[in-house]
């Protein structure tokens, strides 16, 4: 079955981790709120329903599989650098800032929906987005040195 409609584990593989993570148009947020609205839209994505089962798988492959590791590169790439480019005075700069945020976001992701660490289980959802969104904010809009 696999061979028929895949081709091969590879093609299974990369149809079971299509990663959209429709994050949110940050040209539309004001620029005060834009690290609260994508920390919120992370969280949300990955406490909601099956959505998020993709992405553990991900991310887990990805740490072992350098075929898992370009796809979750790929998705960050594209749709990480695409959200904060809308963004920016500087386009130049969105690459950074979104690397920035990117490891704010996994790290989070590892930490809290992966390796299960209690402490950071047991934070409340708008405790992280309190806690983490000043975090983006800064990666966001502050001063970096490119």
């Amino acid at each position: 079955m696999v061979m028929r409609y895949y081709g091969s584990k590879d093609g299974l593989f990369a149809a079971a981790t299509d990663v959209e993570l429709q994050l949110p148009d940050l040209s539309k947020v004001p620029r005060s709120g834009l690290g609260e609205a994508l920390i919120r839209h992370w969280v949300e994505i990955w406490e909601g329903d099956l959505a998020h089962e993709s992405m553990i798988v991900l991310l887990r492959s990805s740490i072992t599989n350098q075929d898992a590791a370009k796809k979750l590169r790929d998705v960050f790439v594209t749709q990480v650098v695409r959200a904060v480019g809308s963004m920016v005075e500087d386009p130049k700069e969105a690459s950074t800032r979104a690397g920035l945020v990117s490891s704010q976001m996994l790290g989070l992701a590892l930490t809290r929906y992966v390796l299960k660490l209690p402490p950071v289980v047991a934070i409340d959802q708008d405790a992280i987005v309190a806690g983490v969104g000043p975090t983006i904010q800064r990666y966001l809009t502050g001063k970096i040195d490119s």
